[in-house]
């Protein structure tokens, strides 16, 4: 789950930081509550909060205004021509989280992506990351045999736009170090499973334009007419620095995963938005209802392994739906070339997604989620592929046109994505048990 937003690094020590004139605006990071569940405790509230990804804080010279570059262009030759004269020239400027598309209430974060600039209609693209209760370091979730659900509302999201929550397997402190004293405060260490090339990369300038690999799992990828959750597995552990072939298709990484979207395995009523009956439109009725807000819960289990020798492994990603009080289970495959059934297993990605069974599949998945993941929060829209991938063709109802930024920018600047009520925990602790549809 990437795009085209930069990292940046930091001052030179950590101390000097503090209490130098290096850091401009301080940053401020929007409280954002979060739950962990016990099927014996309940839930219990974390005050959690979150920080914008590193692009999103200016980045200029230590005793000045000139900027270090980075941003949708080259690194400053005279002020980052290697790591240490860059940690030891540039420095961090807080971010404007409002400014950036970025609200957050309580336990509901919304991310918006246009702002008006100037009068003109401006793409922001928000993405934050979560921080633990201390905002020095990312929480990290361990979601192997547990659950995490989240309430979302989607009504915004219209065709080519893509509301995103997933797991990345990002350094805790972002890369700390006395090259990067600034680290997860500042939004730094981003990694993903398409193997993004930044200017900065495990904290430090990449001068050596290498990318940037760690296996990811997509919670949740969806607007308002399609939906997707999707396991990508890289063939190294943490943070991968690749170079060449590495980086591409066939390398370290499987960039397009293994997916589960309803309406390209089979079912297309599953899935969008209710519409009464107009003169010029039939009825439409879905099982779950995207004009309204609806709570997604996922879980990540080892039960039924085939074998002692699998005891532990991750086999299985589920999906559970919970719309006015009425718990659904995910629809299952009807799509006459894959093999039946409702989630991720390994059948279902074997029939579909060759490069995911090479690097490991469920079970590098789950590898990673013993290591612990960052949760990351994301609004975008792809001006190459229209998102035609996700809710195009056998993916969804829209048109391949649709999702043109410049035809969402122009019908829709107010599209938005509203996370909240984020829990994880046991399996069956983190969604009320009402009633459930067969």
């Amino acid at each position: 789950m990437w795009y085209l937003h930069v990292a940046a690094t930091a001052v030179w020590l950590l101390a000097s930081q503090a209490a130098a004139q290096g850091v401009g605006n301080s940053e401020v990071h929007p409280k954002l509550s979060t739950e962990k569940c016990t099927l014996k405790g309940g839930c219990v509230k974390q005050d959690t909060s979150i920080v914008l990804d590193a692009s999103f804080h200016g980045l200029r010279h230590v005793n000045g205004t000139d900027k270090c570059g980075g941003y949708g262009g080259a690194l400053s030759k005279q002020l980052c021509p290697d790591h240490e004269s860059c940690a030891r020239n540039c420095v961090f400027d807080g971010a404007d989280y409002e400014g950036s598309g970025v609200s957050a209430n309580g336990s509901s974060l919304t991310l918006n992506m246009y702002m008006q600039r100037n009068g003109n209609t401006t793409s922001v693209s928000p993405r934050v990351y979560l921080l633990d209760a201390e905002e020095n370091d990312y929480e990290m979730l361990y979601l192997k045999n547990a659950e995490i659900s989240f309430d979302v509302d989607v009504s915004k999201l219209v065709c080519g736009m893509n509301g995103a929550m997933y797991l990345a397997e990002m350094n805790k402190t972002g890369a700390r170090s006395a090259l990067n004293p600034a680290g997860a405060q500042y939004g730094t260490g981003y990694c993903d499973a398409q193997c993004p090339k930044l200017p900065f990369i495990d904290g430090v300038a990449n001068i050596a334009a290498k990318g940037a690999c760690c296996n990811e799992m997509d919670l949740w990828e969806a607007n308002a007419l399609a939906s997707s959750f999707t396991a990508h597995p890289c063939g190294h552990p943490g943070v991968f620095q690749c170079t060449g072939d590495q980086c591409e298709s066939l390398g370290v990484c499987d960039k397009s995963g293994c997916a589960y979207n309803t309406w390209r395995l089979g079912n297309t009523t599953y899935y969008g938005p209710n519409k009464a009956a107009t003169s010029d439109s039939a009825a439409s009725e879905f099982t779950i209802d995207t004009t309204r807000p609806f709570t997604v819960t996922t879980q990540f289990l080892t039960s039924y392994n085939p074998s002692p020798i699998w005891k532990g492994m991750l086999n299985e990603v589920r999906r559970l739906y919970v719309q006015d009080g009425v718990v659904y289970e995910n629809s299952p495959v009807t799509a006459p070339d894959m093999p039946p059934g409702d989630s991720l297993r390994m059948s279902h990605c074997q029939a579909g997604a060759a490069v995911f069974e090479e690097l490991g599949g469920l079970t590098t998945s789950g590898a990673a989620m013993d290591r612990g993941q960052v949760l990351v929060f994301s609004i975008w829209n792809d001006d190459r592929q229209f998102m035609n991938w996700l809710d195009a063709g056998k993916a969804g109802p829209c048109t391949y046109e649709e999702g043109n930024p410049e035809v969402i920018r122009k019908n829709s600047p107010g599209t938005s994505v509203t996370f909240s009520n984020i829990r994880w925990g046991e399996i069956g602790s983190t969604y009320s048990n009402g009633t459930k549809t067969k």
